[in-house]
Parts: C-alpha cells; sequence; structure tokens
C-alpha cells in the first residue's frame, strides 16, 4: 500500500451514500458540466419521476431467519459478477474527471461489476477494453448500413463481447438547462465557462488542462469506425443527427453481422421488447434515458413489469434513477436480472478518481447486503415480488 492510499480512503470515507458525492462535484465541476451529468430535460418530469416511483413501492421483511451467509453474487450472460448492478454508459466523462472512462473501466474491473462503455466517449473504445477486458460497449449507429458494418467490426476487433444499441435516441431531447448552464455540443468556449474553470482550479489543473497538454483536444473517438470530430467543432453534432432513420430493420442487419452478445437499451413498451427479442437480442435494457429524452415519460421500474412478461426468458436490465440499494432490490423483485446506475458514478470518478468510483460501488453493494438481511434473504435470487407491498400495505397487482 502506498503511503497516499490511507490518506485517500480517509477523505473518501465522508461520503456515506451515492447521492453525497454530486452534493460535493457541484462545488469541484464548472456548471456547464455539472449541469450536463446532473440534468434533465425541459421541466425534469421524467428525472423526478423516476426517483418519485421507488416511493411507489414499499418492503416487507421477514424477521428470525439465518441470514448471517449472505451474497451478493450475481450471474448474467454466463459471468458471475460481484453485484446485481453495473456503471451504464455515460458521454464525455472525461471532461469530468481525467480520462473518466478508463477510471470508471479500471474501477468495474476492480469491483467485478459491468462497465458500458459509451459510444459518445472521448477515449478510443480499444484503450478501454485494454484495462476493462469485460467491458460492454454502448453504440449510437448511423443508418447507413455502409457505416454500421465497419463500426461493429472494430468493436469486434477492439475484443469486445457485448454490444448495447441505444434506440431511444431518434432525435435529441430539448436539453434547454444545459443551455442555460452553458453547455453546449459542440463544446463553445466562452467567458463563462473559461471563467467557470478559473475558479475551479482543481478541475482546470488536474482535468482540462492535464488532458490538454498530454492527449491534445478531446476528440469524440467512437461515433463510427473512424476517429470522430474534436468537441469543439460542428461536426460534433452532425456526427450524433444521424438517428431518426435507425429501424428494426437496422437491428436485424446488426444482428446478422454481430457475433457476439447483442442488448437493445432504451425499451420501454412491451410490444417493442417482443420486437426485440424476434429481431435476435441477447437482452433488453429498459430505460427513458435516465430522463433525458422524452420529458413526461413512464419511469422504467413502471415499465418494468410489462417488459418482463413480454420479453420471456429473454434477460432484463434497467436503469434511470437508481440511487440507493432498496432501489436496485425493488427492481430485482419486479423482474429485472440487473440494474445499470450512471450519474453517482460520474461524480464520485470526479471527486476520487478510480478510488471513488470503487467506494461509490461500495456503499451501494453494502446497502444492498443490509437490506438483504432485513428482508430475511441471503442471496440475490430470493427476491420477488413478496418481498413487496403498495405503501398502504396492499399487495402488488
Amino acid at each position: 500500500m502506498s503511503k497516499s492510499e490511507p490518506a485517500a480512503r480517509a477523505h473518501l470515507d465522508k461520503y456515506l451514500a451515492l447521492d453525497d458525492f454530486e452534493i460535493a462535484a457541484r462545488g469541484r465541476l464548472p456548471r456547464p458540466i455539472f449541469e450536463y451529468i446532473r440534468g434533465g430535460v425541459e421541466d425534469s418530469q421524467s428525472l423526478d419521476a423516476n426517483r418519485v416511483a421507488f416511493r411507489r413501492l414499499a418492503f416487507v421483511t421477514r424477521v428470525l431467519r439465518p441470514i448471517s451467509k449472505r451474497s451478493t453474487s450475481t450471474p448474467l450472460f454466463g459471468k458471475t459478477w460481484g453485484a446485481p448492478f453495473g456503471i451504464a454508459p455515460m458521454g464525455i466523462c472525461a471532461l469530468s474527471s481525467y480520462r473518466g472512462d478508463l477510471v470508471l473501466a479500471e474501477a468495474a474491473a476492480k469491483a467485478n461489476i459491468p462497465f458500458i462503455m459509451s459510444g459518445a466517449s472521448l477515449i478510443a473504445l480499444e484503450d478501454v477494453v485494454a484495462v476493462n477486458p469485460d467491458a460492454w460497449f454502448q453504440a449510437y449507429l448511423h443508418y447507413d448500413a455502409d457505416k454500421i458494418l465497419p463500426m461493429l467490426d472494430r468493436i469486434a476487433a477492439a475484443g469486445y463481447g457485448t454490444l448495447v444499441v441505444t434506440v431511444d435516441t431518434a432525435v435529441g431531447g430539448n436539453r434547454e438547462n444545459n443551455i442555460r448552464a452553458g453547455f453546449r455540443t459542440p463544446l463553445r468556449p466562452s467567458l463563462r465557462l473559461a471563467w467557470d474553470g478559473l475558479v475551479r482550479p482543481r478541475w482546470l489543473v488536474g482535468v482540462f488542462l492535464q488532458t490538454l497538454l498530454r492527449h491534445g483536444m478531446p476528440h469524440f473517438e467512437n461515433s463510427s469506425h473512424e476517429r470522430g470530430a474534436p468537441v469543439i467543432s460542428a461536426r460534433a453534432e452532425r456526427d450524433y443527427s444521424q438517428r431518426g432513420q435507425l429501424s428494426w430493420r437496422h437491428i436485424q442487419i446488426i444482428r446478422a453481422h454481430w457475433k457476439g452478445r447483442l442488448i437493445i437499451k432504451g425499451v420501454l413498451h412491451p410490444e417493442d421488447a417482443r420486437m426485440a427479442v424476434d429481431a435476435g437480442a441477447d437482452g433488453l435494457i429498459v430505460s427513458n434515458h435516465g430522463g433525458r429524452q422524452l420529458d413526461g415519460a413512464i419511469a422504467p421500474l413502471v415499465a418494468l413489469p410489462g417488459v418482463v412478461a413480454a420479453a420471456g426468458r429473454t434477460p432484463v436490465m434497467v436503469d434511470s434513477g437508481f440511487r440507493r440499494g432498496g432501489d436496485v432490490l425493488k427492481a430485482l423483485a419486479l423482474g429485472a436480472q440487473f440494474v445499470f446506475v450512471g450519474r453517482p458514478f460520474a461524480f464520485a470518478a470526479a471527486m476520487g478518481g478510480v478510488a471513488g468510483v470503487g467506494r461509490a460501488i461500495d456503499l451501494l453493494r453494502a446497502e444492498i447486503d443490509r437490506n438483504l438481511a432485513m428482508l430475511g434473504l441471503t442471496a440475490i435470487d430470493k427476491v420477488s415480488r413478496a418481498c413487496l407491498r403498495r405503501p398502504d400495505g396492499e399487495a402488488l397487482d
């Protein structure tokens, strides 16, 4: 153990819940970048609804059961992970923490949880899989098959075995909060952005200047089989504006070409779940994009039972709004086989690098373990709808 590790751990001990990282990051990150991570769209109805959904379910405990030998280990796709949650794909993490995608990938590998790399990242996908060979890659794919297939070949050549195709971004969400906070894509230098950086020297020196000096201006590295545009280029927006013509036919093309595992992310309707399974999906992620697409969209937790029923034996995962171990267990009780968490891990990376993300993972895993004990359970596969009631005590429908 290096001399700096005990000090780093002592610094991280003050974080007692995932929300603590967000509170601290507000003072560390420039406001445009902080709000880009934190915010939703329009009036934040979906963002708020994602959290409210958990309050509409209550646990019913069982007592005096043997719970001393507990495990949070969870099997998924032939691998046993250390917990029933993983790190969701998040774009431009390298602007909030130095080499952020590598930070998240390394922390996930150390903790034995899944990590999904975002196609909107600023670090080459080849570099990330070198740090975490079990990483999954999430793609925003062009509608042109002549561009899709070379990208699939690049992902496969890098060594990724799992491809996650996000399908809920036919158009970009109305992220007016980003504009009000001074964040745009492409990133536009301004006096406001410069001032936000100057008054936050730890971010300015530790993230922005260090990135420029060691790696140059960040680019969108994984928007296609070729290197994408710099974050300050007008091309950056165009690279991500060709998704409106993506259809189920393209999913069939992808399935025919991609030999690895195929996950469809962004499903909320049972009929879409059936169509994804029919198109050859190996798994589904129920998601409303963290409340960052259609404002007023149904919360994934609410949509989850219908999708699970429609998917049959195909594994169903879920993301959007998860902050506590109890949230994870409620989703598992409703039929999800796994949960993905995004924003808190981005904030943890900003506050403590790999160790910070490790601390966040440990906190969430400890909450799950503790809650299992209070539910009278010893394993993740014992979690079921029998654990849940309506807040008034009524059984679920």
